[in-house]
């Protein structure tokens, strides 16, 4: 499973899928870290452009273990386990 794979290797997904965060809420779990997006565009140049502004200021958090939502203008992120 792509959750197991992440934790075991200490990686962050990152996805558009909101079924990871019901997945890894559920798992009672701080590992992995998840980053859901949830854009007005799925454009590779919009994306790029958000994650290229977000990213260095999620790196500590993603290390603790978060779930961090990235919407257009708003990042939310809760601290796992949730």
């Amino acid at each position: 499973m792509i959750t197991d794979t992440a934790e075991g290797s200490d990686r962050v997904i990152l996805t558009q899928d909101l079924d990871f965060s019901e997945i890894i809420s559920l798992s009672g779990n701080t590992k992995p870290s998840l980053i859901t997006l949830r854009l007005s565009s799925s454009r590779i140049e919009f994306v790029n452009t958000i994650l290229e502004k977000v990213l260095p200021g999620l790196e500590s958090d993603v290390r603790k273990g978060v779930i961090v939502t990235v919407e257009d203008n708003r990042i939310r992120i809760r601290k796992l386990p949730v």
